[in-house]
């Protein structure tokens, strides 16, 4: 048995034993999931949901802009399946719900709450409202201020290239059709950034309805 002291010394051994230890952790952790499609609740792990659908053009745009300011440093987009995480959040997340999402927005830090399940929980004008002034609507935030996002047109930033992107996650699986990628740029038309924001955030982890 070789000592601590020893594998430190000998480089070559190291890197064996890293690469060893690497492997098997990252077989316990991949290969239970081949043994999971018989049960119905792993199965919606796995699989695509069957409400699902593609982001549209303006929440795709709308994403660019979560991303550009980012909010995903501050926001998780995972709510794991622990009580106290349903009782805040609503329905712990899903792998199928995160299919088209390239790359997907889980985070790691939650400075502020999980947005999963913000989909359809507050209007457009409170989403609006919290961009502008976060302290409007929440007294207690620390969230800053975005006002500029509702003087900002879309289709000059975020969707300037839009019909590009649609056709590069076409590539990568997202089923984007040759009439919704003509049509995308007329879709954003004169929104703000703001408006395609908001119009992400009100599609966040709706696909599934039990979730709650």
């Amino acid at each position: 048995m070789f000592s601590h002291d020893q594998i430190e010394r000998n480089l070559g051994l190291m890197i064996v034993l890293i690469v060893l230890v690497v492997s098997v952790g990252g077989l316990l952790e991949i290969v239970p999931l081949f043994f999971q499609h018989s049960l119905t609740a792993s199965k919606q792990t796995m699989e695509n949901i069957p409400n699902l659908k593609p982001y549209s053009a303006v929440q795709l745009a709308g994403r660019d802009v979560y991303i550009r300011e980012g909010c995903y440093n501050c926001h998780s987009q995972m709510i794991r399946p622990f009580r106290g995480e349903t009782e805040r959040y609503g329905r712990y997340s899903v792998a199928g719900e995160f299919v088209y999402d390239h790359p997907f927005q889980w985070g790691s830090k939650r400075t502020g709450p999980d947005l999963h399940r913000v989909g359809g929980r507050y209007s457009d004008s409170w989403h609006q409202r919290h961009m502008n002034n976060p302290r409007d609507v929440v007294p207690e935030s620390n969230m800053p201020a975005y006002p500029w996002l509702e003087k900002t047109s879309a289709m000059k930033t975020v969707g300037a290239d839009i019909d590009k992107k649609m056709k590069a996650l076409r590539i990568v699986g997202v089923p984007y059709t040759d009439a919704e990628i003509t049509a995308a740029k007329g879709e954003i038309g004169d929104k703000t950034e703001l408006e395609v924001l908001t119009a992400y955030l009100q599609g966040l982890g709706t696909a599934l309805k039990d979730t709650r």
